[in-house]
Order: C-alpha cells, then sequence, then structure tokens
C-alpha cells in the first residue's frame, strides 16, 4: 500500500509521515531530502546554478541513500547539510529541473517497490504514484508555515528572520505551483488535511484514523 502526503513547504509533511509510517510499521521515503540532496551535491561542486545540463548529469551519477531519518550522499552523512536554510532556498533549481525530476521520480519509484510505504513531497500523488490506495494534501496558513519553519531553523542553531523565512517560502510556493513539470497540486482524490492549530501528534492520529480506514485486508494493523 502506497499513502502519499503532498503539500507546500512547511505544512509539517515530513515529520507527520514518518510518525504516521512508524505508527502503521511502513517505510518512510522521504522525497524532499532527494532534491536537497542533489541541490547540495551541486553546490559543493560549483556547479552553475542555470546550468540545467549539468544539474541533470549529477543528479544521474550522485548516490542519495535514505537510511531511516538519515540521508546519505555520496557515503557521508548529509542529513544536517541538507535541512540548512542556505539548501531551502537553493533547492528550487533541483526541484524545477525536468531532468532532475525524471531521475528522482524513478529512484521513488524504485525505492518503493514491493513496499508498504508513506511518501511525502509535491508530486506524490499527481505524477509519481498517481494510483496510490490513499492520498493526501497537507496544507497550513503561510503565516503558521513560516513561523514553524523559523522555529525549526533557529532550533539547528540557524539566525533568521521571521519576515525572510516568509517572503522566500511564499516564493518558493509560486515557484512550486507554476513550475511544468510536477508542480504542486491536490490530487483529484486526496483528502486535504489543514494543520492550523494543531500538534504534530494530533495530526498523526487523526491521519492514522483516515489511513486505517482504507487499509486492505491482510495490510499491517
Amino acid at each position: 500500500m502506497i499513502i502519499t502526503i503532498d503539500g507546500p513547504a512547511g505544512a509539517g509533511k515530513s515529520t507527520v509521515a514518518r510518525g504516521l509510517a512508524r505508527r502503521l510499521g511502513f517505510t518512510f521515503l522521504d522525497t524532499g531530502a532527494m532534491y536537497r540532496a542533489v541541490t547540495l551535491a551541486a553546490m559543493r561542486r560549483h556547479l552553475p546554478w542555470d546550468d540545467s545540463v549539468a544539474l541533470v548529469e549529477l543528479a544521474g551519477h550522485v548516490s542519495i541513500v535514505l537510511n531511516e531519518s538519515r540521508v546519505l550522499l555520496d557515503g557521508e552523512d548529509g542529513t544536517e547539510a541538507v535541512r540548512t536554510y542556505e539548501i531551502s532556498n537553493l533547492v528550487r533549481h533541483a526541484a524545477s529541473n525536468p531532468g532532475v525530476r525524471a531521475k528522482m521520480v524513478d529512484m521513488q519509484r524504485a525505492a518503493a517497490e514491493g513496499k508498504n510505504v508513506v511518501t511525502e513531497g509535491r508530486d506524490q500523488g499527481t505524477v509519481v504514484f498517481p494510483h496510490a490506495e490513499c492520498k493526501i494534501f497537507l496544507s497550513a496558513g503561510p503565516e503558521e508555515r513560516a513561523r514553524r519553519r523559523l522555529l525549526d531553523l533557529q532550533k539547528h542553531g540557524e539566525h533568521v528572520d521571521y519576515d525572510d523565512v516568509l517572503a522566500k517560502q511564499n516564493a518558493r510556493d509560486e515557484s512550486d505551483r507554476s513550475r511544468e513539470v510536477g508542480p504542486l497540486v491536490a490530487a483529484a482524490d486526496a483528502v486535504e488535511f489543514t494543520t492550523d492549530g494543531l500538534s504534530i501528534d494530533e495530526v498523526v492520529v487523526r491521519l492514522e484514523e483516515l489511513v486505517r480506514a482504507r487499509l486492505p485486508l491482510g495490510a499491517p494493523a
């Protein structure tokens, strides 16, 4: 069974998807980390962001391994590095590149093959897994999402300004919605769920109830 959780930055997708996967006994697939890993690899190699061909070639050769909550990039732990504010502001270059997306989609489908998976991203229910048994579109107001992102960055020792976080988030939202390949949009058959005013635990519990009602016979209980 495949459960997709799509939505904009700051909606809590990764944390919620990880918690839901844990409660269901499913595998968690953090697709956002894949694009961030490509971005980090490009930054370390000083690739020009407007060189779309070089980004595609890099995406085809770089080694990205998702191991539980860790991200291994070319065999090295890049878990913290891919979550920095700098990478967040640059990841659009990889995410909006059609060639990079094609390679990431292939990787995501291969990673989920034959498994019970909770996967999160921007286009999981629309492009990567259009036939997923359960699709969720997670959202929250822009101010709430920016506040959450600010707190998360501060917790990791980054000094950033709320207005800057909000402005860059809004720009990222516009970029995600308007790109030609894999745009941010709710699948027609997705359940839309707003997380404003709810804790992560409350969201996970409610989504678990929704998913369990759709579990086929014989699936993990």
